[in-house]
């Protein structure tokens, strides 16, 4: 099992940025992938971000494409999310994930992100 610790989350005005960092207690270079999901009140946990052992990202909803950047450090163990030009919607906990493959996901305690208007 991978420990992940995220940190990064706050309260900020609506077109500022935020970084989120999730920090793992082991190697993440062998890992099937890494990544962000997030849940707002009353609603489902949604994929936000992912990136591949490769480095490949994919964004999973238009709403977040180009605003939102993931990237990772292998050596760090540590995965990004770069949040631009947030909006109110953006709010919500996001949780960073490891895909260890068929061992199954390991998932972070998450970190409150709130946009206010």
């Amino acid at each position: 099992q991978v420990q992940l610790v995220e940190s990064g989350g706050g309260l900020v005005q609506a077109g500022g940025s935020l970084r989120l960092s999730c920090a793992a207690s082991a190697s993440i270079f062998s890992l099937n992938a890494m990544g962000w999901y997030r849940q707002a009140p009353g609603k489902q946990r949604e994929r936000v971000a992912t990136i591949s052992r490769g480095g490949i990202t994919h964004y999973a909803d238009s709403s977040v494409k180009g605003r939102f950047t993931i990237s990772r450090d292998n050596a760090k163990y540590t995965v990004f999310l770069q949040m631009n030009s947030l909006q109110p919607e953006d709010t919500a906990v996001y949780y960073c994930y490891a895909d260890r493959g068929i061992l199954g996901k390991d998932w972070g305690q998450g970190t409150q992100v709130t946009v206010s208007s």
